[in-house]
């Protein structure tokens, strides 16, 4: 048999690993591995460790092998057999690492979306952790996908240098608002009370429900001050946008000017709309580009309210619905904050930029 590999560590090193041992949030295995680097420090051979940690003299000579080819962090992680960081197969390492990055982002398994640890290790012959850890360095999440859409508008420039032109250099003695519906809000009951939040256990609701109904949500956002009008309709047709838009302008002082910031539903170019745009001269539409609805400031507030008030809320009916919607509405303007846009018309323009190169 060999001669143990001679192990040597600093005080400071000493204190410290002492001090990870000792830890209640130390993995075991790291545990019993630094207990070998620590014996090893003493003199001890692969034999008489083994009397101590519940290892193999062969494995303790292996990791007693990777401290000292790679310190501490050769014992943190599993890594393949056979390879290390800085010996003499770290051409090897480099080369598995390179492989499982190509291979998770080029190729899919048979049968499957996407890759797993375990599947990607299968398929290697290689541990899942070694797999982990790669795709931990290099930000690989292959179960992870975001949604995107790039919009089309050929106007698209044009309509966010005025959108943006809004929020960030507004016009002197103008109001702005940005206004949507947000619509078929269910009111939903669940078919038995749930249980509440307690220390060790979160809070409870059961997974089917009844329906009661829907509303709209027609909401419009100050973006200066943060303030939300808004109002609960059962349709949202043309009829009720023009009668929404009737009530802000009507709480709008008349001293202001009104810009209405608003996407391109079909219902906010209805041509009685349109009239009665021609007869208010004060107030005027600003249209978003299409597929842009993150150009809406009031998008923000319906992610707020549908966090808080609607996606674990339970309504009995209607009613109790849009009373609790206006509430949340009522609530939040007692202190309201301004959702403050800070991104110019060139850093936008320059990142769809690059996402339209990335589709060609």
């Amino acid at each position: 048999m060999p001669a143990p590999i001679f192990i040597e560590i600093t005080e400071v090193e000493r204190e410290e690993f002492h001090r990870l041992c000792r830890s209640g949030k130390t993995p075991v295995r790291l545990k019993e591995r630094l207990s070998i680097v620590l014996l090893a420090d003493e003199g001890l051979t692969n034999t008489e460790i083994a009397e101590h940690v519940p290892l193999s003299a062969h494995a303790i000579g292996r990791w007693r092998k990777r401290f000292s080819e790679n310190g501490i962090e050769g014992i943190e992680k599993n890594l393949p057999r056979g390879l290390t960081r800085n010996g003499s197969k770290n051409a090897s390492y480099a080369k598995l690492r390179q492989q499982i990055i190509d291979i998770t982002t080029r190729e899919k398994p048979e049968g499957q979306t996407h890759w797993s640890t375990r599947t990607l290790a299968a398929k290697l012959g290689i541990n899942q952790m070694f797999v982990s850890r790669v795709w931990r360095e290099n930000g690989l999440k292959p179960h992870l996908i975001k949604s995107f859409k790039v919009s089309n508008d050929p106007h698209f420039e044009e309509k966010l240098k005025d959108v943006v032109g809004l929020y960030m250099n507004p016009p002197e003695n103008a109001a702005v608002f940005c206004v949507d519906e947000k619509s078929s809000i269910q009111a939903l009951d669940r078919t038995q009370p749930g249980l509440p939040l307690k220390k060790g256990r979160a809070g409870t609701m059961t997974h089917d429900y009844k329906r009661n109904g829907t509303s709209t949500l027609f909401a419009a956002l100050n973006v200066f001050s943060g303030e939300v009008i808004g109002e609960c309709k059962q349709r949202h047709r043309h009829q009720e946008f023009l009668s929404f838009l009737k009530t802000v302008e009507k709480q709008t002082p008349k001293e202001l000017g009104l810009h209405v910031i608003v996407d391109n539903y079909s219902t906010h170019k209805h041509k009685k709309v349109k009239n009665w745009l021609k007869r208010n001269k004060r107030v005027t539409l600003h249209f978003i580009p299409t597929s842009s609805s993150w150009l809406n400031l009031v998008e923000r507030f319906f992610g707020l309210i549908t966090d808080k008030a609607i996606r674990r809320g339970v309504f009995t009916s209607v009613k109790d619905l849009e009373d609790k919607l206006m509430s949340f509405i009522n609530i939040h303007n007692i202190n309201p904050k301004p959702f403050v846009w800070t991104k110019s018309v060139g850093i936008i323009l320059e990142k769809v930029s690059r996402a339209r190169d990335s589709l060609i």
